[in-house]
């Protein structure tokens, strides 16, 4: 039995979303047809609204719908201490542990030659800018990966000369996983042990 072209369309378009193989897509496709309507149009303009009106914090590169972001304007928030992570969603996992209560720098990616990402490629520039403007600390909380502690060596090297403190959590991270999978207690003793770069 052929399928109809718009599920054919739509299989195709969820087969490109990461994570999501052949099956698991026709899955989901044939479980959207069976959705009613509203649910489907809800659905759709959740899509809509997250491509329109959530951006990148342009002092930070965090997810915001807002510019800047929350955490740069918050007044609650220590701008004398910067963590440095590699994704936006690594934010809400230091976030989870309601211990750190400084700014965020979001590089958006890591050191990759395999993958030829470079520090050009990354938002490291806006970073030592942001030092300039009485940083007392940085800490480096990139994942506990090769390219992740590449990163971390790479910015200490960069930001030591500086004259501002560096600091690396605490590899109470498992190595080779992402922040993004931490719980809190483990985020938490990651932040608490951190350690001079």
């Amino acid at each position: 039995m052929s399928l109809p072209d718009p599920l054919l369309r739509l299989i195709e378009a969820l087969q490109r979303l990461p994570g999501i193989g052949p099956k698991s897509a026709q899955r989901l496709a044939f479980h959207l047809l069976r959705t009613p309507r509203e649910q489907t149009d809800h659905l759709v303009e959740a899509l809509r609204d997250v491509k329109e009106r959530v951006t990148y914090c342009s002092v930070c590169n965090n997810i915001t719908d807002v510019d800047p972001c929350g955490f740069c304007t918050g007044t609650q928030r220590d701008h004398h201490v910067i963590c440095v992570v590699e994704e936006p969603q690594n934010v809400a996992a230091i976030e989870r542990t309601r211990e750190f209560k400084g700014v965020y720098h979001v590089l958006m990616g890591a050191i990759s030659p395999l993958q030829g990402i470079g520090p050009d490629d990354l938002k490291i520039k806006s970073l030592l800018t942001r030092v300039s403007n009485g940083v007392s600390e940085i800490i480096l909380a990139t994942n506990p990966t090769v390219e992740g502690e590449a990163t971390a060596i790479y910015l200490a090297r960069l930001l030591k000369p500086l004259g501002v403190k560096v600091t690396r959590i605490a590899m109470g991270l498992p190595v080779g996983s992402d922040l993004e999978y931490a719980d809190e207690v483990t985020m938490h003793k990651a932040l608490e042990n951190r350690r001079e770069v």
